[in-house]
């Protein structure tokens, strides 16, 4: 059989594989469902007033649907993830790794594209709760990351930070985390932080939840009322910490141990690298292994940096892209091509941005009790620490982003089909 032949025959497979796929998420079938008394159950068990917050702030936080993916799309994804770890390689010996890197993923016709990559995902802990409550629950498909027992992801992610302590530290005990954020307790994802502080707490670490501004610097580090921080879990988006010397100083110093920190945004988050990531032949400069470089070339969208001097042709190939700021999160400032005005195309071209091919969300077909059936679009994220996928789960959504304000939306269970 001739390499045409191959690719005719994977092509085939491609579209039976995504047709039955397309399939399932296409339709509200019972038997295909997850169990959402169980999951009531479980966010019950995490006490009645952080149970209720979650239902008075964020009553959209778990889909009513969970999104199946394909095993060949799975070892896509996979195959993506360790290509970028090849080419952007790992911090320097002695430092931490970084916690809960995200990779989000458009699942579509075309193929599982990689829209960017985050240094501080939130949702790993709310996900977990959501896996382990459909734990017994003798879903349709696998889960893309066996969980052998309840909460195992739960121990791994306290493992996970003791690790990075380690890293810095060696052997010495990890006694208190700081989970920071600005103004974390109006922030939308706060029963995250209230999910994180309980699992320390209960491994025997103290974790506060603290603004910046509550952190004291003194000659040995930095204090939250009165105790000394051994390690910041960073939640915060001034990924440089320039508008907080004080922690920027304490981590430059080497008093704290901070993850993620402004190295792994530089070295994983920054737009940039999407660029670097799509460029075949600068990959194969840098001697990139021919295999990284083939799934990055099927699993990444190109992407290429902006220039005003060349305004004239990005405007007339404006409805081929999706325009993101280099240092953006969230889509905050990001655009579709073929939605933006004309001030706002200006705007982008005298500043530091990227453009990426445009790759569609995919669409899961949800039916909340009450309500009539709607498709929303999904995209899957890959918590990864140390070049392993940990768990993986999509979010359901309307509009351009993902906001968790739309009913029968929010995180979602992700199961594997042949």
């Amino acid at each position: 059989m001739g390499d045409s032949d191959l690719h005719v025959e994977a092509k085939e497979h491609f579209d039976v594989d995504h047709d039955f796929i397309a399939h399932l998420n296409g339709e509200c079938l019972s038997w295909a469902g997850m169990d959402g008394d169980a999951l009531q159950e479980a966010l019950q068990a995490q006490g009645a007033e952080w149970y209720k917050l979650v239902k008075e702030r964020c009553p959209h936080l778990f889909a009513a649907a969970p999104v199946f993916v394909s095993e060949m799309q799975l070892q896509q994804m996979r195959a993506v993830i360790a290509a970028a770890g090849e080419v952007l390689g790992a911090p320097e010996p002695g430092s931490p790794l970084g916690v809960f890197y995200g990779y989000d993923f458009h699942l579509n016709e075309q193929g599982t594209h990689l829209i960017e990559i985050n240094t501080n995902a939130g949702g790993g802990f709310l996900c977990s709760v959501l896996i382990d409550s459909q734990h017994d629950a003798g879903l349709y498909g696998a889960s893309p990351v066996p969980a052998e027992v309840p909460h195992q992801f739960e121990n791994h992610f306290v493992e996970m930070f003791r690790n990075e302590w380690r890293l810095v530290h060696g052997a010495a005990q990890l006694k208190a985390v700081a989970i920071v954020d600005e103004q974390p307790e109006a922030q939308y994802l706060y029963p995250e932080f209230l999910l994180a502080q309980k699992l320390f707490e209960s491994a025997g670490i103290a974790a506060p939840i603290a603004d910046p501004a509550v952190l004291q610097a003194q000659d040995d580090g930095l204090y939250c009322n009165g105790q000394r921080v051994d390690l910041i879990y960073n939640r915060l988006t001034d990924f440089t910490l320039q508008r907080f010397p004080h922690l920027l100083s304490a981590w430059e110093r080497q008093q704290v141990v901070v993850t993620p920190n402004p190295r792994h945004h530089r070295r994983y988050a920054d737009k940039h690298k999407l660029a670097l990531l799509s460029d075949a032949d600068g990959l194969r400069t840098k001697g990139i292994s021919q295999a990284s470089i083939d799934a990055l070339a099927r699993g990444v969208p190109q992407t290429r940096l902006v220039r005003a001097a060349d305004a004239g042709q990005w405007w007339e190939e404006r409805k081929q892209w999706f325009f993101k700021p280099a240092s953006g999160y969230g889509s905050k400032g990001a655009y579709r091509g073929d939605k933006m005005t004309k001030r706002v195309f200006e705007e982008v071209m005298q500043s530091d941005y990227v453009a990426q091919r445009l790759a569609l969300p995919g669409e899961r077909k949800v039916c909340p009790e009450g309500m009539e059936p709607q498709s929303l679009k999904y995209d899957v994220r890959c918590y990864v620490y140390d070049g392993d996928i940990q768990l993986i789960a999509a979010r359901l959504y309307q509009g351009q982003t993902t906001n968790f304000r739309t009913p029968g939306g929010g995180f979602a269970l992700v199961r594997v089909v042949e």
